[in-house]
């Protein structure tokens, strides 16, 4: 059994699920969502995802984590705030270890829900059917147990072509 966290970054909120897989199986062990306070200063709130992330990393000890990659939306501002943001959901893994996986909100929602274009209604009903025992408290961490769920379906396919190039 392989341990992931999956991890949604955003400044306001940001999702974490924790699932194992044994390649076919897949169970679902933990979710949460870590909100920072918008009163605070930006280094605050990048320190409250800090502590949130160390939180279910140190309690649960994954040994593979995969993160949704930024995308750029009209205003700059929020692009880069959430790009700091995705950053420390990069850096907390990093720290204990681990290496961290990359996935675009196309393919989360390819690899879940069969398409690149679903909603976060779908991306719930597809965690309820996969994840009988979830019970995500907000999207993001429906979304945060999305990434994990892909980075376990993906992570064969790497480690498939490594053995074939090797």
């Amino acid at each position: 059994m392989v341990r992931i966290i999956g991890i949604d970054p955003g400044l306001r909120k940001t999702g974490w699920g924790i699932i194992e897989t044994d390649g076919v199986r897949l169970t679902y062990l933990a979710c949460g969502t870590i909100r920072s306070d918008a009163s605070k200063d930006l280094s605050d709130r990048l320190m409250m995802v800090y502590k949130g992330l160390a939180i279910p990393l140190a309690d649960w000890k994954p040994a593979e984590a995969a993160v949704e990659q930024t995308f750029v939306n009209k205003n700059g501002q929020s692009t880069l705030k959430l790009g700091q943001a995705r950053g420390v959901a990069m850096v907390v893994p990093a720290m204990c270890g681990l290496k961290v996986a990359e996935y675009s909100a196309t393919q989360v929602k390819k690899t879940v829900i069969g398409t690149g274009r679903g909603d976060k209604n779908q991306i719930g009903a597809m965690i309820a059917f996969l994840l009988p025992k979830a019970k995500p408290d907000s999207e993001d961490a429906a979304d945060a147990l999305a990434i994990a769920i892909t980075h376990a379906h993906h992570r064969k396919i790497g480690e498939l072509k490594m053995r074939v190039c090797a």
